[in-house]
């Protein structure tokens, strides 16, 4: 009546539905872990965890340093396992990225201004342009596609604040100056060796411009370009200054 074959999940044997069941048929699989499970009478684990009395009736492993603890200190952080790595506080870390991206907006608004107020000293070039080809002095030898115009601002104290002179774009700002310096008819001994140099300087970033350079080479400067129609500032400098800190106390 009963034919159909039962196969035991835990020994796999094949038993009758009267003794399809673990208990039934004396499952060793069930006696095996039964025995697994129950603890040693006779023997307690004490807690490994610095002045911790604790026991238990089954072994609690830290698999990390592989000592014995107490249900209480059976995690790393519980008794300060030796193994354990400590991680980065994520307050620290989380001030960290903060200040990059504060770091990184600043750096954003500096290369916009600076790409703004580039944008706004040619566009007031420009402008500039049409007025100083009327009244700008020069060699007038030039080819007009050669012709670089500028407001030249004077040193301090000269009798004129400024002047509109126009250069050739090929000319060494040594030759500039000496020529600015003729027009303007400003003392230069910039051919001896004295404690001052009378250089041409950048309105934006008031640095001294080296001699041997040419103006072309500034006019497609990446970070401070001149322009043409633009100011330009002729001082008297000593040999170790390379530019002048307050550039906007020549035009106020």
């Amino acid at each position: 009546m009963y034919f159909l074959p039962f196969v035991c999940d835990g020994c796999s044997g094949i038993f009758c539905l009267q003794h399809r069941s673990r208990d039934a048929h004396g499952c060793s699989e069930v006696n095996i872990r039964t025995n697994s499970l129950k603890p040693d009478q006779h023997r307690s684990y004490s807690c490994s965890y610095k002045d911790c009395n604790g026991k238990e009736l089954l072994p609690v492993l830290c698999p990390y340093c592989g000592k014995h603890f107490c249900l209480r200190h059976r995690h790393q952080s519980d008794h300060e396992c030796e193994k354990l790595d400590t991680p980065k506080p994520r307050m620290a870390a989380t001030q960290q990225l903060v200040q990059h991206i504060i770091d990184s907006k600043k750096s954003d608004e500096v290369k916009s201004k600076k790409r703004k107020g580039a944008k706004n000293s040619e566009t007031a070039a420009k402008v500039a342009l049409m007025k100083l080809k009327m009244h700008a002095c020069g060699d007038k030898s030039l080819p007009q596609t050669e012709r670089i115009y500028f407001q030249v601002f004077l040193p301090k104290g000269s009798k004129e604040k400024s002047k509109p002179m126009f250069f050739c774009s090929k000319w060494s700002i040594g030759k500039v100056v000496d020529f600015a310096a003729s027009l303007a008819s400003l003392k230069n001994n910039n051919n001896k060796s004295t404690s001052q140099k009378l250089r041409l300087c950048h309105t934006a970033s008031g640095e001294a411009l080296p001699f041997e350079h040419t103006l072309e080479t500034w006019l497609s400067d990446k970070d401070y370009p001149l322009y043409n129609g633009g100011n330009i500032i002729l001082e008297y400098l000593d040999n170790d200054v390379l530019f002048i800190e307050d550039t906007e106390s020549y035009f106020s």
